[in-house]
């Protein structure tokens, strides 16, 4: 069981919305830096904690993570975002980003639709 007391449903409503609103997209106002969904968004424990200090354990979205996954350096990179099982950690190595926040998004809202219903 993990320690993160947030409202699931909340925190993946927050990170759909951030994925709507850009989240992950590049500002102008800022260098162009690497980007990881979940890790660098506020649904992540460790957000804006440069330490890292809550293992991936604690977050509550190891709970959607399969069992052999979940020791992964980052675990949330390995959740099913479809009935085929493609992951983020698989469609990272094929750098496009759209595609990677597509898949993301469409398994946020039909979790979210899951949850609610």
């Amino acid at each position: 069981m993990t320690q993160d007391n947030r409202n699931p449903v909340d925190v993946l409503k927050e990170e759909l919305d951030f994925i709507e609103k850009g989240g992950y997209g590049r500002s102008v106002r800022t260098p162009w830096q690497p980007t990881s969904i979940f890790q660098d968004s506020p649904s992540c424990l460790n957000f804006a904690d440069l330490e890292r200090t809550h293992p991936c354990s604690e977050c509550m979205l190891i709970d959607f993570v399969p069992p052999e996954a979940r020791f992964e350096d980052v675990p949330c990179h390995h959740i099913p975002l479809n009935s085929k099982g493609v992951t983020i950690d698989q469609l990272e190595w094929q750098e496009d980003q759209g595609k990677l926040e597509a898949y993301v998004e469409s398994w946020l809202r039909s979790t979210l639709d899951k949850l609610q219903h």
